[in-house]
């Protein structure tokens, strides 16, 4: 297993790359799945708006695109996420920036896993698997 961490236009995230590893794991665990590959591009606005058109021919910005290379027991896959876009979700939800981070970085783990949430009622299902990964995640995986 390898989690990698590469930054466009940002800085690194200052998260504790270890506990974030034992939490993705913990996780995939609960789905029933192990962990092969990952790499989190952390980047702008500009970056992920490139990205999604490129990829997918959408003229949007969003938080996360995750390009899934899974097979049936591994997840494995490329997440890219804009931190400009997750401060400006978690500023419109009133949420704390770190908060919503990780929210993001196990929403592209769950979708790998094989959570939806663009049909009718996945969103709802989607946000339930979000909130129950956040109560395994362990204490302090921030770094001061």
């Amino acid at each position: 297993m390898e989690i990698s961490y590469i930054t466009q236009n940002v800085e690194m995230p200052a998260i504790d790359a270890e506990k974030v590893k034992c939490w993705i794991e913990a996780v995939a665990r609960e789905h029933g799945k192990r962990v092969g590959a990952l790499t989190y591009v952390f980047c702008d606005d500009e970056y992920i708006l490139a990205t999604n058109n490129q990829f997918l021919g959408h003229d949007y910005y969003t938080d996360i695109i995750t390009f899934d290379y899974s097979n049936s027991h591994r997840i494995s896959g490329d997440m890219v996420i804009s931190l400009d876009t997750v401060r400006t979700n978690a500023e419109q939800l009133g949420v704390d920036y770190n908060s919503e981070l990780l929210r993001v970085i196990i929403h592209g783990v769950l979708h790998l896993c094989g959570i939806n949430d663009k049909g009718p009622g996945e969103r709802e299902i989607m946000e339930r698997h979000e909130n129950e990964a956040l109560a395994l995640l362990p204490e302090n995986v921030f770094v001061q």
